[in-house]
């Protein structure tokens, strides 16, 4: 399947968006990986370093825990065109001085996301995993807190289903909030299973 010119075109600008060089303590590098074929888009907060380095998204085991809850292993997740992935913000932010890495900077998804989702008409399920993208994606329809978010995940269905971030971090959040496991994982497996079954 070849690209369409929209697409295409719009995956070039990004990938070549300099728009915050000599803000990032590096040069910036976009990840955007998505495909004409996209039905399921993957909306995270930013790459973190190991993601930077690979030019890859979730190449790292915040991705393991994500492909684990979509129910899909490392081939599928990433030889399957109906996946792609498109953070709220393309470069890594860099690491805080206390841990854990920057928040995404706003001014790329004010720069590219209108334009690249305008280019995805496929996409039948959005995943916003993280609290940055829940706050981009739903404005006044967010709640609170991410929990709260994630917590009314029936409320943003059908094209919508917020999550937590996969990260080690939120290892302490799954404990406390079992409900995740044993509500929201297998209904997003279900809807996997159903858009990458066809």
């Amino acid at each position: 399947m070849t690209t369409s010119p929209d697409l295409d075109a719009v995956l070039s600008d990004i990938r070549a968006c300099r728009a915050c060089l000599g803000e990032l303590p590096h040069t910036p590098r976009p990840v955007v990986r998505v495909f004409p074929a996209t039905r399921l888009l993957i909306c995270g907060q930013a790459p973190g370093r190991r993601v930077h380095e690979s030019g890859l998204p979730f190449t790292d085991p915040s991705g393991d825990r994500l492909r684990n809850w979509m129910g899909v292993d490392y081939e599928t997740f990433y030889a399957d065109h109906r996946i792609g992935v498109a953070a709220q913000a393309f470069c890594y932010p860099g690491t805080a001085p206390k841990g854990g890495d920057y928040p995404p900077p706003r001014r790329c998804a004010e720069l590219w996301r209108p334009r690249l989702l305008e280019a995805l008409p496929q996409i039948e399920l959005t995943l916003l995993v993280g609290g940055y993208a829940q706050v981009w994606a739903l404005g006044d329809r967010v709640k609170p807190n991410m929990t709260g978010t994630v917590g009314a995940w029936r409320d943003y269905g059908p094209s919508i289903l917020p999550l937590p971030h996969p990260s080690w971090r939120n290892t302490a959040w799954l404990r406390r909030n079992p409900w995740f496991e044993l509500e929201v994982v297998p209904y997003l497996r279900q809807r996997v299973r159903g858009i990458l079954g066809r």
